[in-house]
């Protein structure tokens, strides 16, 4: 962890200044979005936030990597730990395409699903044609009561059609 140059008088690091300086137009800040959660703030938590935001559909490894990278140093377990309360908070949703390792992103709370490559395995949102929670009705609910129906696109991405088409 550095420290910020600007706050040096206070003994506030870079990650406390990233924790609670605004997020994008109308998005709190990681910090209030874990207080929000009743989740306590921790500089590995913020990093997990910020590591997603930045890698979209980020597998664990991404995550870890990137982490790493902002901390400096943390164990495996910490960032999977830390993967698993935001997601239960919330704050992320864990997809898991089929024969792909999970894949975590910080768009929740909407109705959108995936198109993923067969080939190089990259991962697109797409959004729902309905736009209403669950976008599709089963023909029996078997006394279930749906919230949520989860599609996952198969194709090719655009440069690995037009790879294998030259």
């Amino acid at each position: 962890m550095t420290t910020d140059p600007q706050a040096t008088t206070s003994g506030a690091t870079s990650v406390d200044a990233a924790a609670t300086a605004g997020g994008a137009a109308g998005v709190p800040a990681p910090a209030e979005q874990l207080r929000g959660a009743g989740l306590r703030v921790t500089a590995g938590r913020v990093a997990v936030l910020e590591a997603v935001a930045g890698v979209p559909h980020a597998t664990a490894d991404d995550v870890v990597r990137t982490v790493r990278e902002a901390l400096g140093s943390v164990s495996v377990q910490a960032v999977y730990d830390a993967l698993h309360a935001l997601t239960e908070a919330r704050l992320l949703r864990r997809i898991e395409p089929a024969g792909h390792p999970a894949r975590y992103e910080r768009r929740v709370g909407d109705n959108h699903h995936h198109v993923v490559c067969r080939s190089c395995g990259v991962v697109a949102d797409v959004d729902c044609t309905v736009g209403h929670a669950p976008c599709l009705t089963p023909s029996s609910d078997h006394g279930f009561v749906i919230d949520l129906a989860e599609v996952t696109y198969w194709g090719l991405c655009p440069q690995c059609a037009a790879a294998r088409a030259s």
